[in-house]
């Protein structure tokens, strides 16, 4: 299982442009919830901050192994989301991997996980 937080750095000028594309996932979760189980993927969410003048998504997902990588899928969903990506992330920045220090998980939802 990896349980992951990550931050992106949002290209400057693309405020609305998350906006839209998190309005997108939410509108259209239960296509978005069909390409999660494919990829193992058990929790994810998406964070939204301001900092010191810097626009931010953070990714927290909680995922088991073995699954479809994102870039990898066909459904229309999925390249939906990389276009939103492409057009709003910037890839200058790189991405940042908060460290994991402790994973709290109830025995009763590890089970249910398929791990």
């Amino acid at each position: 299982m990896n349980v992951e937080l990550t931050r992106y750095r949002v290209r400057p000028g693309k405020s609305f442009k998350v906006e839209e594309w998190l309005k997108f996932l939410n509108e259209h979760m239960d296509d978005v919830l069909v390409t999660l189980e494919g990829e193992k993927m058990y929790v994810e969410t998406i964070f939204h901050e301001i900092l010191n003048g810097e626009e931010y998504l953070y990714w927290y997902s909680v995922r088991g192994e073995g699954g479809v990588d994102v870039d990898d899928s066909d459904h229309w969903i999925d390249k939906r989301h990389l276009e939103y990506w492409d057009e709003c992330i910037d890839e200058s920045f790189g991405s940042v991997d908060l460290n994991t220090k402790v994973v709290m998980i109830p025995e009763k939802v590890r089970a249910s996980m398929d791990l």
